[in-house]
């Protein structure tokens, strides 16, 4: 090794009292009876200890009360996805009033674009990413058709530059302003999830709203890893998956943003349920749909209490580290991993990752210089050694440091494994 990156690692997390929180989770074991580098909070985030204890606490209450436990629980099933919220509301930069946990992410994503997603024969595309997530673009281009409007004129996908991994801000507006009067709608990430690259997201808002575009996000990989002010942004709405960085578990409850301006005084097309109702109203069971005056309006059904536990044992995590420090030790973490993987795999690597910390989420993407069979095995060979990353088509391997549970040495573990298994194979 050029620099000895694990000396360098560990005097970092030593100084960062945010190392502790790593012990708040469940880490997998690894080859030799030693803990697995888990670097992949990007698809999947680890087991809060305190999970445990809130599942078997609802589980108790089921137990003790049966249906009562709607009213007589220690945390009221009726009311527990308000739990949530203050501490979603405190994760992604907003008012109490514009979030709610609900749903999944596409699911939400397409509440939002029946309200949201307001076409006209003059007005009608839709604004998105090229090589966007599949179910984002599956969920557009399917509203697109049940309008009545093709894809191949009604979708308006942006792409890198030709030899570049990223899209440019002044791409896009360039695009808004060439094309901007027939847009009705821009749909963006926070993050990219191939190539981990952030958006300056009241920079896309503003775009789209000059042109008279509503503006919605994707937050799959921006939600509890980017200091997000979801209020300030502007943005209509937001849609996110919790079981990522959220560490809500696998299929966990997603959420929405709605915000304020729409959350209050909303007469659009809406998909209504009975627990968007009035509360005061929701059990007179009266025919007639009156909305709370927030982003609950847009809930369909009663929240799923054992699938929520687990988010709130995260949240709570969260709310006690603080966005703002998290994302500073998120920044540390990827530069020590972006720092290492250049200077020992340079000539092997092509990092696709933005080098500036504010245009990165806490991933780094990289692309093996090999053969596309040499480069899996690669991989596999990275995962035997006990470092957990994930592969993404065309030969592309993911790693998330995660400042809640993630340190530096992890990151350090990961370039080493990675440079012997290169090693290796030359």
């Amino acid at each position: 090794m050029k620099e000895d990156w694990m000396r360098l690692a560990q005097g970092r997390d030593k100084a960062d009292p945010l190392t502790a929180f790593g012990e708040r989770f469940e880490h997998p074991p690894g080859p030799g009876g030693r803990t697995a580098t888990y670097l992949c909070g990007h698809s999947l985030g680890l087991l809060p200890r305190a999970a445990r204890t809130l599942v078997e606490e609802e589980f108790d209450d089921w137990s003790q009360y049966g249906v009562e436990a709607h009213t007589r629980a220690r945390r009221p099933w009726v009311s527990y996805h308000e739990q949530l919220t203050p501490l979603l509301a405190r994760v992604v930069g907003a008012r109490e009033d514009e979030v709610v946990a609900m749903n999944s992410l596409t699911t939400n994503l397409h509440l939002m674009m029946v309200s949201f997603y307001r076409p006209t024969p003059e007005r009608h595309a839709i604004v998105i990413e090229k090589g966007a997530f599949p179910s984002d673009r599956y969920a557009v281009v399917s509203q697109l058709e049940y309008h009545g409007y093709d894809a191949e004129d009604a979708l308006i996908e942006i792409a890198p530059r030709e030899g570049q991994s990223c899209v440019r801000t002044e791409d896009i507006e360039t695009v808004l302003a060439r094309e901007g009067e027939r847009v009705a709608l821009v749909l963006w990430p926070g993050v990219q999830y191939l190539s981990g690259q952030a958006f300056d997201l009241a920079r896309i808002a503003g775009a789209g709203h000059g042109v008279g575009a509503m503006v919605g996000f994707d937050l799959a990989h921006a939600v509890g890893n980017l200091a997000l002010q979801l209020h300030d942004s502007e943005a209509d709405f937001a849609v996110w998956c919790s079981y990522k960085y959220l560490n809500g578990g696998p299929g966990a409850p997603g959420g929405c943003f709605v915000h304020q301006r729409h959350a209050h005084e909303f007469s659009g097309p809406r998909f209504a349920g009975w627990w968007g109702h009035d509360k005061a109203e929701r059990f007179a069971m009266e025919p007639d749909f009156v909305p709370i005056p927030s982003a609950e309006a847009w809930q369909l059904s009663n929240p799923p209490v054992f699938a929520l536990a687990p988010l709130l044992a995260s949240l709570r995590i969260f709310d006690e580290a603080g966005m703002s420090a998290l994302r500073q030790r998120a920044e540390s973490l990827t530069g020590t991993l972006y720092d290492a993987l250049a200077v020992e795999l340079g000539d092997a690597i092509e990092i696709l990752t933005p080098e500036a910390p504010a245009e990165r989420g806490c991933q780094l993407s990289i692309r093996v210089l090999r053969e596309r069979d040499t480069a899996r095995a690669l991989f596999n060979e990275l995962t035997a050694s006990g470092v957990i990353a994930d592969w993404r088509e065309p030969g592309i391997i993911r790693f998330a440091p995660v400042p809640l549970y993630n340190t530096h040495a992890d990151c350090a573990r990961a370039v080493t494994a990675l440079r012997e298994a290169l090693y290796d194979a030359d």
